[in-house]
């Protein structure tokens, strides 16, 4: 019973990491520029792309996997500031345009797949041993990675001038503009940050996952519900509806039918968010 429960619980923190590293970037583009970006899954999906092509082409995996969040990122930048930044006041325009975005993405890399399914090898196969259960390599990586973003991202945010700067723009986004706050360029940087993040997670999750045009679509919703459950505003608020997401995503299949799962993850979402419409931590400041 106690080997079930602690595979039980690595399971969880393995997806619960997955999802945090989406949603980090995701939330704070949300909660800094007041758009809801609907491209995100697909630049989860470029990120994983980004790997299979440079794995393909004959190149260590790793350097893929290095690869990866760069390029997003400067997609990312290219995209703010070519399109998304045309619609900082009219959201509603601003979320159909990331749709269609991510359609486009999602669409051109199906055909360039041509709509296969494709494989993306552990770049450090294998497992480690402890009380008496044997444990991914590669999902312990993604869990420690996820955990120093997490560290380095509030570092950076709570403990440098810059990352004050963010905070203040995030916060109150006109004070900031009174105060002489280039907002214009740090929503560019910020884009481009939760960009980059969201390859990084294509990247780590593509050797676990089969590629395929639609990867996406999944963590796109979950990472909306996770948004949804711990209000836009904070930094800690996305992260901590993301756990909350990723433990009920991956915990429920092993309490219920797998297909009764994800309506359940939904219904659990909504009823948190009916009882508490600014999230967990949304509106406490």
């Amino acid at each position: 019973m106690f080997t079930e429960l602690i595979r039980f619980l690595f399971d969880i923190l393995a997806f619960t990491s997955v999802m945090v590293l989406i949603v980090l970037g995701l939330g704070v583009i949300a909660s800094m520029m007041g758009i809801f970006n609907f491209a995100h899954g697909e630049l989860v999906l470029l990120g994983a792309y980004t790997v299979f092509i440079v794995h393909d082409a004959g190149y260590n995996i790793w350097v893929g996997i290095m690869c990866a969040p760069v390029v997003v990122g400067l997609f990312g930048v290219i995209l703010e500031r070519s399109i998304i930044r045309r619609f900082y006041t009219l959201p509603v325009v601003a979320m159909l345009g990331t749709y269609a975005i991510g359609l486009i993405i999602r669409e051109t890399i199906r055909g360039l797949l041509g709509g296969h399914y494709r494989s993306v090898p552990e770049p450090l196969s294998g497992s480690w041993s402890a009380f008496s259960l044997e444990f991914s390599i590669w999902r312990t990586l993604i869990i420690v990675s996820t955990a120093l973003v997490i560290v380095g991202s509030w570092l950076f945010l709570t403990k440098t001038s810059f990352g004050l700067q963010i905070r203040a723009s995030l916060e109150n986004p006109r004070l900031a503009r009174a105060s002489g706050i280039s907002t214009d360029s740090l929503y560019t940087f910020t884009f481009a940050f939760g960009a980059a993040l969201a390859g990084l997670a294509g990247a780590l999750v593509v050797p676990l996952y089969q590629l395929s045009a639609d990867m996406g679509l999944r963590f796109l919703v979950q990472g909306f519900l996770s948004i949804m459950l711990g209000g836009i505003g904070t930094f800690e608020g996305p992260v901590l509806g993301a756990a909350a997401v990723g433990a009920l995503a991956a915990g429920l299949p092993w309490a219920v039918l797998p297909v009764l799962a994800d309506p359940l993850v939904f219904v659990t979402a909504l009823v948190i968010v009916k009882l508490r419409p600014q999230g967990f931590i949304g509106g406490s400041r």
